[in-house]
């Protein structure tokens, strides 16, 4: 007898969980650098890279036994990624920095590169070798990314609710098969 409960397994494999290690690892690193002194701007951005990561984590843990409760915390991992969003936005606005345009030709190499590498160390360690204003360029293409591999997960998670239900469902057909019905 097969059981009803879908435990998620290893995060680390999952693409979107290695992308939220990134954006936490770079986004400390980025504040370390680029701010002299504690301000709430550093606090928000701080909390917004790990409520995404954690929110990750918390959402497809908890999808086991509630798709509400794993849809919720994956559109709160949703908001607060883009809520850094603003934030890296904010910060090269208020400094005088450029942003990149979608069409821009280093925004084209940076959504390539982003696609292609996960690896939450090789990552920071790029942008360890690059300019502050770099590094919020290339996380706001990441963060990009991110808000959108997020929607893709939700959608998924809706689907797979749509076509095999909740755990109410596959509890009560679980037993029902245990029972011979």
């Amino acid at each position: 007898m097969s059981g009803f409960l879908k435990i998620a397994g290893n995060l680390s494999d999952w693409n979107v969980y290695r992308k939220a290690v990134i954006i936490s690892d770079v986004t400390e690193l980025f504040i370390r650098r680029a701010f002299r002194e504690p301000t709430r701007t550093v606090d928000q951005m701080r909390q917004a890279a790990r409520s995404c990561k954690q929110n990750i984590v918390e959402g497809i843990s908890d999808a086991t036994v509630s798709v509400e409760i794993c849809l919720k915390l994956l559109g709160v991992a949703r908001g607060s990624v883009r809520e850094l969003l603003e934030d890296y936005g904010d910060y090269l606005r208020q400094n005088g920095l450029e942003t990149w345009h979608y069409d821009d030709a280093r925004t084209d190499a940076t959504r390539k590169y982003c696609i292609e590498n996960d690896d939450p160390a090789a990552f920071t360690a790029k942008c360890r070798e690059r300019s502050d204003e770099t590094v919020a360029n290339i996380m706001i293409t990441q963060i990009r990314q991110m808000d959108a591999m997020l929607a893709s997960v939700m959608k998924r998670v809706e689907s797979d609710f749509i076509a095999q239900g909740g755990i109410k469902e596959a509890m009560s057909s679980a037993r029902r098969k245990s029972r011979g019905y």
